[in-house]
């Protein structure tokens, strides 16, 4: 069976070919696939910047970069994994219910094929439609999700669906297994003192980022697998949990976050957890000229993967 992996940067330059994720083959059959990047590129539900519709471009143009072997994880991804870019799931500009159910319809048959879905943003409303797809393979599933913000408003101006509304919806509508899920970050300004008691309240536990600065990361990473065990687990990680100084293309940005180096330390420590998919939201590139935004984003996908591979790797030993 044929292994889909990257171009090889040594025989063709990076700036040439399609822009899509690390170079990896532009196809749609799922046969012999472990994973799949899929762009979503929708921000109907974004309620300050707009922009985040080009994130999975950004994010597949500088991905080019990114080289072969993970050092840090000593694992070189596609000696164990077979990956492909899927493309784009379809979208309705500016109506999000309609989207909804398009972003649902399209990924539901690659989650049906066994494939592990790595999900390009688009704002964080898309975490929802992806999240019924994914339930209805694997029943509800516990949430590790990394953000500056809870995004389990009620509503926005009397609607129900947002980039702030989507893990209470996705409570509501028994997607999770709260029991299990756990939110990671979340910092700044918020609308009342009772705000930060919702998500608790829903049954998440939460980790502020103050938290994780008295305690350190290692005890950080400890807490989320304790907390999530050996359930199915959705990974989604908002890039406004990086602080705007090395995440500035963003819609909500929150100062006071973590650098890049504190933020890959954080994913690489999920080695094992039992995953059933993965997104990155909210990057906004034009808002970020200089496409650090969009190089980190592409990189923290890459330690997705990786990690990926490890789990496979310990399967076969």
């Amino acid at each position: 069976m044929n292994k889909y992996k990257p171009v090889d940067p040594i025989k063709y330059p990076r700036f040439s070919g399609i822009k899509t994720f690390m170079r990896l083959p532009y196809i749609k059959k799922l046969k012999g696939v472990d994973f799949a990047i899929i762009g979503v590129p929708s921000d109907a539900g974004a309620s300050f910047r707009t922009g985040q519709r080009e994130g999975p471009a950004a994010i597949r143009k500088v991905s080019a970069l990114l080289r072969h072997h993970n050092p840090v994880l000593n694992i070189s991804p596609f000696e164990y994994l077979s990956g492909i870019d899927f493309g784009d799931l379809p979208v309705v500009p500016g109506y999000i219910e309609e989207g909804y159910k398009r972003i649902e319809e399209n990924l539901l048959p690659i989650v049906d094929a066994g494939v592990v879905p790595i999900l390009l943003g688009g704002d964080h409303a898309i975490t929802l439609p992806e999240l019924r797809a994914v339930v209805k393979k694997h029943g509800p599933v516990s949430l590790l999700h990394f953000d500056s913000h809870s995004d389990t408003v009620d509503e926005y101006f009397g609607k129900p669906y947002n980039h702030g509304t989507p893990f209470r919806r996705a409570v509501e509508e028994n997607l999770l297994d709260a029991d299990h899920s756990i939110q990671v970050g979340l910092r700044g300004s918020i609308y009342s003192e009772n705000h930060l008691k919702i998500p608790k309240e829903l049954g998440f536990e939460v980790i502020t980022t103050e938290e994780i600065r008295e305690s350190s990361i290692e005890k950080t990473i400890e807490r989320i697998k304790n907390r999530i065990g050996s359930t199915k687990v959705f990974l989604t990680f908002d890039i406004d949990f990086v602080d705007p100084a090395y995440a500035p293309g963003t819609g909500t940005p929150e100062i006071g976050g973590f650098t890049s180096g504190e933020t890959l330390k954080l994913v690489r420590g999920l080695e094992g957890l039992n995953f059933t998919g993965f997104d990155l939201v909210e990057v906004l590139p034009s808002f970020d000229p200089s496409e650090i935004t969009s190089l980190l984003a592409s990189n923290i996908i890459y330690e997705f993967i990786s990690i990926l591979a490890l789990n496979k790797k310990n399967e076969r030993q």
